[in-house]
């Protein structure tokens, strides 16, 4: 499983389970995932990478904010459901 940085990932473990996410960075078969809201991108949550899904979607981390993030996982997240 393949995770790069800007990819939209969705957990599969642990409390965040079932919630979007984007990697922040990645790290020994360890992944770092914020959403913006309990998770910022100055403090990511470290996760390991068999816990995750992956999306095809991606996003440039370089310009996002956190309110940016919460913006774009909650639209992300509407469209999924559809």
């Amino acid at each position: 499983m393949e995770a790069k940085v800007g990819t939209i990932v969705r957990a599969m473990a642990g409390r965040e389970k079932g919630r979007f996410m984007i990697v922040v960075s990645t790290e020994n078969g360890y992944v770092y995932l914020a959403d913006g809201k309990e998770r910022k991108l100055g403090s990511p949550k470290k996760k390991n990478i068999k816990h995750i899904s992956p999306t095809k979607t991606t996003a440039d981390t370089e310009k996002l904010t956190d309110k940016g993030l919460r913006c774009f996982l909650r639209e992300f997240s509407e469209e999924t459901k559809k």
